[in-house]
């Protein structure tokens, strides 16, 4: 650990970890050494886990030195760290949205890919269809709404899906595409 003497404070740089405290150290005025006499009542493990530690020196004998030492954070918490939380808040939001949108998704397709399959279908066997594509344009719309999404994704998502449908329907002769 490197040890660095200012004319009034002692800087000793460290691992962060939030931890306040006072302590008093005493040594020879003729020597470095240091030597920890008593700590706070409240303090857990080392002092010097964060941030400077400032020192003031009191002359109580011609040849011994006591200083009194308070550790602290020693600056605020970092801009960076609090944009790393919320874009870790914001990412696991965004991922649930994006979940569910595309399982809703594939429920329509499911269903579709069903519907296409039948021989024998009817035309009234496209109305869940149609009540799971609109729970799935509600999402994709939501998703847009907030950010997840750009709004063009969303408009593709939704094409994606009623191309699909009209798809189902000329296969089975319930929708005939119009002349060119």
């Amino acid at each position: 650990m490197a040890l660095q003497l200012l004319p009034s404070c002692v800087v000793i740089p460290s691992k962060p970890k939030p931890l306040g405290g006072i302590c008093l150290m005493r040594f020879p005025s003729s020597s470095l050494s240091c030597q920890s006499l008593s700590f706070a009542a409240n303090l857990q493990g080392s002092p010097f886990n964060r941030g400077t530690l400032c020192s003031r020196g009191i002359t109580i004998a011609p040849r011994r030195i006591a200083v009194v030492c308070a550790a602290g954070s020693g600056k605020k918490p970092d801009s960076a760290a609090k944009r790393a939380r919320q874009a870790e808040k914001r990412r696991i939001y965004n991922k649930a949205r994006k979940s569910e949108m595309k399982t809703r998704m594939k429920k329509v397709f499911d269903a579709l890919d069903e519907l296409y399959k039948k021989t024998d279908a009817q035309f009234e066997e496209i109305l869940p269809v149609e009540k799971l594509m609109a729970e799935a344009y509600s999402t994709i719309d939501k998703a847009v709404k907030v950010g997840t999404l750009h709004r063009n994704t969303g408009a593709n998502r939704k094409s994606r899906l009623a191309r699909r449908k009209k798809a189902v329907e000329i296969h089975h002769g319930w929708y005939t595409p119009a002349a060119a």
